[in-house]
Parts: C-alpha cells; structure tokens; sequence
C-alpha cells in the first residue's frame, strides 16, 4: 500500500445522515477518495475517482468562473449546499437549464430520479408558470441561457409539448433538448415532426444497451430513431453505467451510434448515482468512476478510441475567451469542476471506420493557439482593435494549421482546415454544418451522490434546475444532497387522481 496523500481539502457529506463535513481529497494506492468524519458516524472514506494519474491530469484545467451578476439569492455567508438559488456564492453561469414538465411517467423505473407513483402526487407547472421558467432564464446576466432540457417524469406525457418548444425557440434559446424514455415518440411520427417544425434540437434518449437484458426499451428506441430519421431531428443516446450490469456493452452502445450517425449526434454516459436507498456493498459493487468508464472505452473499441483522448469539460473555455475578445460581448464559460466529466469528438469515416479528434489535431495545441488569439484581442486600446483583429486571425490561422496531423487533402484533418478557413475567414458557417454532420461526441457526466459529494463541485455547477419559484438549483443539490426536488414537487403539487399505466415493453 502506498503512502496516503492529502491532495485537497473541502466539505462533503456523511453518506448515512446527510450532515455536511469538512473533507479531505486523497491520493491512496493511485486512487482518489473522499474522506470526512462524522460525529455520528465515524470516518467515511468514499472512492472519488479511480485512476490518481487521470485525476491529476484534468486538474490542470481548474478554472473558477465569474457566476452571474443577478443571482436570485443573496447570502452573507458560504451555506453550500443549502442556499441555492443561484446564490452570490456561485461560480458558473447556467450552461443549461432543465425544467421538469410533469412527475407522471409511463414507467417505473428503480434508479430514476422522478416518479409520480413513488411521491403520491402530480407536478406539473401550467405553460404560463413555464413561460415565466424560460423569460427568467433569458434574463441571467452576465449571458442569457442558451440551452434548456425539458425533463421530468416523462415530458411527452403534456399535450401541451410542442407549444411549449416553440416558446422556448422563440425567446431565443439555441439549443432545445428533451429528456425522454422514447415510448410515445416511437408511437407517434407526427409528434416527432411536429417537435422538429417547433426547433427542436435535440432529443436526448434514455439507453442502456444494444440487447433486452440490458435495455428492455431496445426495440422501442430503435423506432424512435427510425422515426427521427425521416424527419432528420438529432438524437443523443444517455447510457446510465452500472458496473456490472451493463458496463460491458460500452462499445457496443459506440458502435451502434457509430450505426446510426445520420440520426445519433453522440454519447452522453452517466455513471450511476446512488441517489436511493443504496447499501455501502450495493456502491462499492456498481459504482463506476468516469476513469472507469473511459478505460473501458478504450478496451472495448480494441484500442480505437483511448482513455488520453478525453478532455475534462473546462478545456474548451478558450473558444468562449476568443469569441468574447472578437465579439467585445460576454460569452458563457464552461467552467464547470474538472472532474464532472469528459468528452471527445469521433468522426465517422465513409468505410465505418473512427477517426478520433486527436489524431487530426494537436488538441493541446489547438487550444494555446485559441488562446493566443483570445489574448491578443483582449487589448483595451480601442485604435489597436481592428489591427489586433487582423493580426490575431493571421497568426490563428497559421497556428491552426501547425496544430494539424497528417493534413493530406483527403484526410479529416484537411477538412478541419478547410472549414476552419471558411468559418473564420470567410465568416461561412455551412461548411462547419456538413462537418459536423459526420461528427459524434462520446462524453460522460458524472452527477454526485451523498458518497462522493464535493461541495467545490456544487458550486461550479453550470447545469441547473429551474423551478416555478423562478430559482436556479445545481443538478448535484436538486436530485441528491439536500435533495431540493422533494422541496419544490411537494410545494407545487397536486393530489394524484390516477396512476399511468405502464408501458408495454415490446
């Protein structure tokens, strides 16, 4: 056994009472773990990441972002977890806002989040509550909203569905999601195109895996894609990993999105949370740690897509930098914590075949020389403006092409050329569309549970719940912690008339 080393100190939770503690992050045997003694209960020592080294890695990118400027709560002293709102404290702008439609559900599943049945009553905020959701959200500042997920429950389960996306389209948000177990789209063409002609982006499916004792909702997602489809609306596949029961079809889940790219814009693994009524051997038998995740990503692709090609969310953060020192307007800042999760960008070649992101380009390259661009804009000498605009680009342009490998002219990686120069030169973004056509994202998140609770997490959240009482709330506080989804439901709901049948798994 290894020396044991305190990497950093915080506040987490005692898994058995809730309490919040101050916390030690430590280096043991090359993992991380998350330690903290409770009066009640003793020391508890939870596993936090698995691999120290990956862990390490992604702490390069450890960026405190600005919050918001108009936060909903004001308090005088850090109450975190327990003062959300946003509050003043906050760290991160909102990246996306999910709104929960309904709790009714035409399933009953055991991990889930938000069931009707198992509350005993209905939540479902009117389209007028909704609409004050959406205006409230456009008025954060620094930076509106861009993005909101419609959740819940079952959102399809509203008739008012469609109305609902096209508000949210026209006051202005850019990306439209809808969280979904795909029963009634599989069902029903029409309201699969009547969601698409009301913008919506995407439609973000729930799928464990390619077989029945795994997925049994397999057939009806395949319908929902075959529907998609014919409509051409975008499908992102959201795979929660339990280790154990479903973690070996990773590369499966892969490849039938690699099956399906016309229609699957990517992959969101979310290694499960132990948000229920979980033992202490049911988390150390099925919890899976996004280095987990991502070594299994590698093993189960024979090496085709390997675990170094995951980036933590925060290393794209120079793009925003760049765009607000061209724009001189604030952008939205992924400044999420370093550990919540990772992504990459496949590119599907015409003979099936993967071409990972990192091996058309130097990614840390890339980045500095985003960077470099950022900076060289960023000059509040207003007579320099425009020529440090010139030079930035002249310089970005040739940084970018240096970042590239093996840019023959008909490899990807020319193609990134290509578009690169059309988009920043040419301010022609249609190229940047056909590019990303063949692109899939393969990401995880991983959202906490009151083992591996870091309250430096919660505060850099930029994933967030809004409620009728036109609050703001940090995924990680909404669904476990303080858990104020019981708090809002409960005060918003209404008595349960009768329960939804459930659906038919055919």
């Amino acid at each position: 056994m290894s020396a044991t080393k305190v990497l950093k100190t915080t506040k987490g939770l005692c898994p058995k009472c809730g309490a919040v503690l101050p916390a030690e992050i430590i280096e043991e045997d090359n993992q991380i773990w998350i330690v903290r003694t409770c009066p009640e209960h003793g020391v508890q020592k939870s596993l936090y990441w698995s691999d120290a080294e990956m862990y390490k890695q992604f702490d390069a990118y450890d960026t405190v972002g600005k919050g918001v400027s108009n936060p909903q709560v004001h308090v005088s002293e850090d109450n975190c977890p327990h003062a959300c709102g946003l509050c003043n404290n906050h760290q991160s702008g909102t990246l996306l806002a999910n709104i929960d439609l309904t709790n009714r559900c035409n399933l009953n599943c055991e991990f889930c989040f938000a069931n009707a049945r198992a509350c005993g009553y209905i939540y479902e905020p009117t389209y007028d509550e909704i609409i004050e959701i959406l205006k409230m959200l456009r008025s954060q500042k620094p930076c509106a909203v861009p993005a909101v997920q419609f959740s819940g429950g079952e959102p399809t389960m509203r008739d008012d569905l469609v109305k609902i996306v096209q508000a949210a389209h026209d006051l202005g948000f850019k990306q439209i999601q809808l969280a979904t177990n795909g029963i009634k789209l599989s069902r029903d063409k029409q309201l699969v195109a009547d969601l698409k002609n009301a913008r919506l982006s995407t439609i973000y499916l729930h799928f464990d895996g390619v077989t029945k004792d795994t997925n049994p909702l397999i057939n009806i997602s395949r319908r929902v894609i075959e529907n998609c489809r014919e409509v051409k609306q975008g499908v992102v596949l959201v795979p929660t990993i339990i280790n154990g029961k479903n973690d070996h079809q990773i590369g499966d889940i892969i490849r039938f999105a690699k099956e399906n790219v016309d229609v699957v814009r990517g992959i969101n693994f979310q290694p499960v949370a132990f948000t229920g009524a979980a033992s202490d051997d049911d988390v150390a038998k099925e919890r899976v740690t996004i280095p987990d995740l991502t070594k299994r990503i590698e093993e189960q692709t024979d090496g085709g897509l390997l675990q170094k090609y995951f980036y933590p969310v925060p290393c794209v953060l120079p793009i925003s930098h760049l765009v607000e020192a061209y724009t001189g307007k604030p952008q939205i800042e992924f400044t999420s914590h370093q550990h919540c999760g990772a992504a990459t960008y496949v590119f599907i070649n015409e003979d099936g075949t993967m071409t990972p992101v990192n091996k058309m380009i130097d990614v840390d390259k890339f980045f500095e020389v985003v960077n470099h661009m950022a900076n060289k804009l960023d000059d509040t000498n207003a007579d320099k403006k425009i020529l440090n605009k010139y030079v930035a680009l002249v310089e970005g342009l040739k940084g970018f092409r240096k970042s590239l490998k093996g840019a023959s002219d008909d490899t990807y990686s020319s193609k990134f050329w290509k578009m690169l120069y059309q988009a920043l030169v040419k301010q022609d973004f249609q190229a940047l569309k056909e590019f990303h056509w063949n692109a899939l994202f393969i990401g995880t998140m991983h959202f906490m549970d009151n083992y591996n609770y870091d309250v430096s997490r919660v505060k850099r959240c930029c994933i967030h719940y809004a409620t009728p009482d036109l609050k703001l709330i940090p995924f990680c506080t909404y669904n476990s912690g303080h858990v104020f989804r019981e708090e809002v439901w409960k005060k918003h709901a209404k008595p349960m008339e009768k329960q939804d049948e459930l659906a038919e798994l055919d």
